[in-house]
């Protein structure tokens, strides 16, 4: 069986982890700010072929992690009509982050609670 090549272009340049928090969120609006080349996962296109070019705009669909290191991004471009799996490099935001502050908000809640807690043990 011959292996799987892929596009020097996809080939994962970082072996870090990614941030914990993510960069963006669900239903952000966010612009491509690289073209997406095939890496050999989309069928429908030769090895290499731009399948969505840089700065068409989608919306956020899903947020996962592939090897529990690398955070992916699935993104609806609407005018390709498909859905892709971003990286946080190859986007940009294109509204407001209306999560970060309920997200600071809530890691503050959780730190005070523990402390609480922390202190209601020693006592």
């Amino acid at each position: 069986m011959k292996p799987l090549r892929v596009a020097e272009e996809a080939m994962v340049t970082s072996s870090t982890k990614d941030e914990i928090l993510s960069k963006f969120h669900i239903g952000q609006k966010v612009r491509l700010v690289k073209d997406i080349r095939n890496d050999g996962t989309f069928p429908y296109a030769k090895i290499g072929e731009i399948l969505v070019r840089a700065g068409d705009e989608g919306f956020v669909r899903d947020v996962g992690d592939f090897l529990q290191t690398i955070r992916v991004y699935e993104v609806n471009f609407m005018g390709a009509n498909h859905i892709y799996g971003c990286r946080e490099f190859e986007l940009e935001a294109l509204e407001e982050d209306v999560y970060k502050k309920e997200v600071e908000e809530e890691l503050a809640w959780i730190k005070r609670h523990r402390e609480t807690q922390s202190k209601q043990k020693e006592s």
